[in-house]
């Protein structure tokens, strides 16, 4: 009889365990299952985030390149459509240079860039020398000649024994090739949609 009792201890013994160890189990896979069914959602949630993202820059593309096309000129205008926005392609600037500690400039480089898809046959520049309250103490005039399509030249300028500061400016600029004629004193005609045409 006791032989039974600790038989029958074992045997519930082993049940427990197995009961438990099956708990466990049912437990783990239903943790399992939640963490993919979590990660299931999160990548359907990027997938989706992806595809309006790339809608999202699909659609900036193509407005930018029908943006693009609207501003391109034609073939047959393209010289029109330089000459009439010629500043945003044809443009003056100077690098640093020297000042002596009572006035004087050195090193001074004036650079032309010409963004145009035509050459620059002659471009005169005017550089004028200021003193420190802005009066001119001089000015002096350059010409460059034939500027290649989108490039840039650049010319030395003299150096100066007073003034603190440079200006410069374009003073006229021709081209054959588009047919240009440009300077600083030539005054549009009222109603002229073309007005730095050579004529």
């Amino acid at each position: 009889m006791p032989w039974n009792k600790i038989i029958i201890g074992i045997l519930a013994f082993f049940v427990i365990l197995f009961a438990v160890d099956a708990y466990k189990e049912r437990r783990h896979a239903k943790n399992l299952l939640a963490a993919n069914e979590r990660l299931l959602n999160e990548n359907r949630s990027l997938q989706a985030n992806l595809k309006q993202t790339a809608q999202t820059a699909q659609q900036i593309a193509n407005r930018q390149e029908v943006q693009f096309t609207q501003q391109q000129p034609t073939f047959v205008d393209r010289r029109v459509y330089f000459r009439k926005n010629w500043d945003q392609f044809i443009t003056i600037h100077h690098g640093d240079y020297k000042t002596g500690f009572l006035g004087g400039i050195k090193d001074l480089k004036i650079s032309i860039s010409n963004q145009t898809e035509y050459q620059l046959d002659n471009v005169e520049i005017e550089v004028r020398y200021l003193r420190s309250k802005g009066d001119v103490f001089k000015t002096e005039r350059y010409t460059l000649k034939n500027i290649r399509e989108q490039s840039t030249a650049s010319v030395k300028a003299a150096d100066s024994r007073k003034g603190m500061k440079v200006m410069v400016r374009l003073i006229s600029i021709t081209s054959q090739a588009m047919n240009f004629c440009w300077s600083y004193d030539k005054k549009a005609a009222a109603g002229d949609e073309d007005p730095f045409k050579c004529s």
